[in-house]
């Protein structure tokens, strides 16, 4: 098992969580200041939003996972200031990362849809990485799976995966193995096939979410809504809906726009 603490200084600790979490955050902004300058967006508004959304998406990201998990936090409320300890929930994160940068791009005039084609393959990059720290904390896992299935990978995830006596499925691994799957279908839209401003973002949501809700109906750790639909797997299909909706719309538009001789924003 893998101590989650990675250094102690006395009373100081520092978690495993912290530091991958800080890793996913450092890559995606740096990732996010290039695909600026590429998309021709000054690259000093992503560090300004940077400032805004990672405060508000860890802020919004913890509210959500303990507005659904009450009854564990209710009696030591203090407890819901440990987010080493885990328990962000993404889609929460999600939402205030939306709120703070729409609030951003509104007052700076800019285009939302091509902000988010720039910032989302930071975010879909920052949750593969993120899913690490669940990993170090032994959580996000699935059900009970053999040994023979085990096998099949590295030492140090089953090791880390073998939990009071049994075996887990590493669900966390499958998840940050399609995010970067998804980041890469990302990148090559953003950089290749791109044809209209939301492309990028649409195809996120897309994506994203299919594998989300697949992964998610093996989890063991899933919040819950009346203790049987999981919350994931709902916000993952009304993501798929609306991205997939959101992406025809915006694509006939762009296709009457290049045959009239417009561009849409």
């Amino acid at each position: 098992m893998i101590d989650p603490v990675a250094i102690a200084l006395g009373p100081i600790k520092i978690h495993w969580y912290g530091i991958i979490m800080g890793l996913a955050f450092l890559l995606g902004t740096y990732l996010a200041r290039y695909n600026a300058k590429k998309s021709g967006i000054d690259a000093d508004h992503v560090m300004n939003m940077v400032v805004l959304i990672i405060p508000a998406a860890i802020i919004c990201a913890r509210a959500y996972y303990v507005i659904f998990e009450w009854s564990q936090y209710k009696d030591n409320l203090l407890s819901i200031f440990a987010v080493w300890e885990g328990g962000l929930a993404i889609h929460g994160g999600l939402i205030g990362g939306v709120l703070a940068g729409a609030w951003y791009v509104r007052k700076h005039k800019l285009s939302f849809l091509l902000v988010g084609d720039v910032l989302i393959p930071s975010v879909i990059l920052g949750q593969a990485i993120g899913r690490w720290g669940n990993f170090i904390n032994r959580e996000a896992h699935g059900d009970v799976a053999s040994e023979q299935f085990m096998q099949y990978f590295p030492a140090f995830i089953r090791d880390q995966m073998y939990i009071q006596g049994q075996y887990y499925h590493p669900t966390f691994l499958y998840e940050s193995l399609w995010n970067l799957v998804v980041f890469a279908i990302l990148l090559l839209t953003l950089y290749y096939w791109k044809k209209f401003n939301g492309q990028v973002l649409f195809s996120y949501m897309i994506l994203y979410s299919i594998g989300r809700f697949f992964i998610e109906g093996m989890r063991t750790d899933s919040l819950l809504i009346a203790d049987t639909l999981r919350v994931a797997q709902l916000i993952s299909l009304l993501l798929i809906a609306l991205g997939i909706i959101l992406m025809l719309v915006f694509a006939r538009k762009s296709l009457h726009s290049k045959q009239s001789g417009n561009s849409i924003e």
